[in-house]
């Protein structure tokens, strides 16, 4: 119990913090599940991509 009081009094008590708080949150939370969702796109698409392959994607000059 303690440790919800403590973030209460932190975090959620003022609206200036909490708001802070939510935009923070959001930010980090894009930030992780796009480097998840890109390192999971990366590994279901091993080899198939621009970078292994650019001479035959290229067209011929």
């Amino acid at each position: 119990m303690p440790l919800r009081s403590r973030l209460y009094n932190v975090l959620f008590r003022r609206t200036s913090t909490f708001a802070l708080t939510i935009v923070l949150g959001a930010l980090v939370f894009e930030r992780a599940f796009d480097q998840g969702a890109d390192a999971f796109y990366e590994r279901l698409n091993h080899g198939r991509g621009w970078l292994p392959a650019p001479h035959r994607l290229r067209a011929p000059a």
